[in-house]
């Protein structure tokens, strides 16, 4: 069946091209439109040029829009894919990295929630509602959890999340020696926030091989693999070891305060140069992604360049189009999804955005019902991450910077009421680079309450609201 599919931010480095291709190898989804929304010109156009030569490459009949406008990107729109994110881009984090190590905070650890990224996915839920009210959103931009949450409670459209961290059962399956295809499994919570509280391989329980490898093998892995990846991490397993389950994807690399003191902390924890989450990680991953998008760049503009050689020929893992084939061609199939819990999973409330495996053909995402996870990390992970949540929503919502200030103020590695106060203001008061500019709209939604006259605040305090 031909849909018309709008990509928001869809100059995202390889992502936007994965996208197409996973369309172009899906039959039922022949003759369909692809928009590309992006304010980046520049990456709108090596996507759209790339995309239109994939498409030829695959003998796929899919046509091809471009624009900077999201409103016109929304017309006609049956499913909207939103990528985009404010903030992540190169100047923005390594900026707020340095200013929040000069009052005392590492690698960004403050409390402070994204909400600039909150604002905009609300921004598009609502044009949404107004321009193409029976459309789908799926987000992948992050935060999954606040954002699917906070787009379903506030707006009538359908929503849902997807991540994809739950692969991570795959790399426990081969460090074990298993084969990933012949696992079954089962990972529910939240976004960044899941257990494995099902995992067998050829019906056999892998919990007592993990164990086993943890106490015959684990030490000589770690030291024999410099980088290992944070779901095989000594974080993983003491996270294991603590709570019970194991955790999955995005979650080891969470974890408790403790495992992010500091650099060396981190070493300890996630091995090598500490992972991904640190500085000089961080800045490798950019450095890769600024590589690829100049590869990409280049080969927008040579007529003999094909995406094919870039990108290959089969699906990717991501579960975006399978999904979309499933709720129009009702190709029905199970994925792990982010939707409002709505009795699913014990002990969440029923508007709250939970993790889950979900059936999928055309009556819709479908969550299944989960078996309850342990009581300790109900209260030890899932609900101290709910709780913020509801601070960040009622933060972005209201305008009550207050609210923003008690998240700083919980954080372990706030040391007096002044330094919160004073990255806090710095964090919102960062120069924005274009195309951000927007970035200083949005700053200006916050401020103290009225009824708190200088309560909050300190008379030395930049940026005092009173």
């Amino acid at each position: 069946m031909a849909i018309k599919v709008t990509i928001i931010g869809a100059g995202s480095v390889v992502f936007s091209l994965g996208l197409v291709k996973d369309l172009c190898l899906t039959p039922g989804l022949q003759g369909s439109r692809v928009c590309f929304m992006d304010i980046d010109e520049e990456r709108l156009d090596v996507v759209y040029r790339l995309a239109i030569r994939y498409a030829e490459d695959l003998g796929a009949e899919l046509t091809f829009e471009r624009t900077l406008d999201r409103e016109a990107a929304l017309q006609e729109s049956d499913f909207v894919i939103n990528t985009a994110t404010v903030t992540h881009n190169e100047y923005f984090m390594k900026r707020r990295r340095e200013l929040t190590a000069e009052h005392g905070y590492f690698y960004g650890r403050t409390g402070m929630p994204e909400y600039h990224n909150l604002q905009m996915m609300l921004d598009v839920a609502r044009d949404m509602e107004r321009i193409c009210p029976d459309a789908w959103i799926l987000l992948a931009g992050n935060p999954v959890f606040d954002g699917s949450t906070l787009m379903a409670r506030e707006t009538g459209i359908k929503v849902c999340g997807l991540c994809h961290g739950h692969y991570g059962y795959q790399q426990i399956a081969r460090t074990l020696g298993l084969d990933p295809d012949k696992i079954t499994w089962q990972a529910p919570g939240l976004n960044h926030n899941i257990w494995l509280t099902h995992f067998y391989h050829d019906g056999q329980d892998v919990y007592p091989l993990l164990d086993a490898w943890i106490e015959n093998e684990a030490e000589a892995y770690w030291r024999e693999n410099d980088n290992v990846s944070a779901q095989m991490s000594r974080s993983a397993i003491h996270q294991y070891r603590m709570y019970g389950l194991m955790p999955v994807g995005d979650t080891p690399r969470r974890g408790g305060w403790w495992y992010h003191v500091d650099l060396e902390t981190r070493k300890r924890w996630y091995g090598g140069s500490g992972g991904g989450d640190t500085p000089a990680g961080r800045d490798r991953i950019l450095q890769d992604k600024a590589k690829k998008f100049e590869q990409m760049k280049q080969a927008a503009y040579d007529g003999q360049a094909r995406p094919i050689g870039m990108f290959g020929d089969q699906m990717t893992t991501e579960q975006h189009v399978p999904i979309i084939d499933g709720l129009v061609n009702d190709n029905e199939g199970q994925f792990q999804v982010n939707v409002p819990n709505c009795g699913a999973f014990a002990g969440i409330p029923a508007d709250v955005v939970v993790e889950l495996p979900a059936v999928v053909n055309k009556k819709g995402i479908q969550p299944l019902q989960v078996a309850p996870l342990p009581r300790k990390i109900l209260l030890e992970c899932l609900y101290p991450d709910w709780l913020q949540m509801e601070r960040t929503l009622e933060a972005l919502l209201s305008g009550d910077l207050s609210m923003m200030l008690f998240g700083v103020l919980e954080n372990h590695q706030t040391r007096s009421y002044e330094q919160a106060l004073e990255v806090m203001d710095a964090l919102l008061h960062i120069e924005p680079n274009e195309p951000m500019a927007h970035v200083q709209d949005i700053n200006e939604h916050y401020g103290w309450p009225h009824n708190t006259s200088r309560a909050f605040t300190q008379p030395t305090a930049q940026g005092d609201r009173t």
